[in-house]
């Protein structure tokens, strides 16, 4: 079941769905490119699979048996953020945005290119890291330091927001579109762009432009005290988005 490859140490894959040839050649492809691939045939298997092995990423298809994707998806958004990229034999926008709604971070359908599909595995893995079942943050020494807004802090060195003192809880990908947003504070930041930053890949079609919109949704959602008018995340018509000047902590003290 465990392949041998380049990649040290492994990251682990859960490939979930209910179709045999799908599961083999993703097995094939993924041990090939140094994965340690583990698989389940339905929705129930997938969360039951996920809690003995703690995966790094999981692939999910949409349509399953016993539990569908979508709920697979619901239920482990609420314990963890685990990176997870839909497959889906539909390709109707409105899937692929309630996919990426409860948290999904990329969609893929069906029928896929393997090769598209480990490119978007590598970059996310290569975004997030290893250990991405956790609920803890990461920690990681890029980063500028501490941001303020209003009673909005943004620690960029622990990934962490808080508000009124009280922690706002982001996935990895919320949180590196945040960052992304503010790194040039006032910037207008094509939707293209943000694609390319962090999904690792340029828009081919006009639906994959809706990812980018489904989370920053999702983030005003969270930050926004009224994210139908929102102040600090900005819309850019027809361009993308710019976000309001945040202050460095030190001088937000002496201001």
């Amino acid at each position: 079941m465990f392949g041998t490859g380049p990649v040290e140490p492994k990251a682990t894959v859960m490939v979930v769905d209910d179709e045999a040839a799908v599961r083999r050649v993703l097995v094939m492809r993924l041990q090939l490119a140094g994965y340690r691939v583990i698989c389940a045939e339905d929705g129930e298997e997938a969360l039951s699979l996920f809690h003995q092995e703690q995966p790094d990423l999981v692939v999910l298809d949409v349509m399953l048996p016993k539990l569908d994707g979508f709920a697979v998806c619901r239920r482990l958004r609420a314990e963890s953020c685990v990176p997870i990229i839909f497959l889906s034999a539909l390709d109707a926008i409105a899937e692929r945005v309630s996919g990426l709604d409860l948290g999904a971070d990329d969609y893929l359908p069906k029928p896929f290119s393997p090769k598209e599909l480990e490119a978007r595995i590598a970059t996310i893995l290569r975004r997030v890291g290893r250990g991405s079942a956790s609920t803890e943050p990461r920690e990681v020494q890029s980063g500028s330091g501490v941001l303020r807004v209003g009673d909005l802090v943004v620690d960029t060195n622990r990934r962490q927001v808080t508000s009124d003192g009280e922690r706002i809880g982001l996935t990895y990908t919320e949180f590196s579109l945040l960052e992304l947003l503010f790194r040039e504070p006032g910037r207008v930041v094509p939707r293209a762009e943000i694609l390319e930053q962090l999904w690792g890949y340029p828009p081919r079609r006009a639906a994959d432009l809706r990812v980018v919109d489904v989370y920053v949704a999702r983030l005003r959602g969270k930050l926004e005290p009224d994210p139908r008018n929102p102040e600090l995340i900005l819309t850019v018509r027809g361009t993308g988005y710019a976000s309001q000047r945040m202050a460095e902590s030190g001088l937000a003290a002496n201001a």
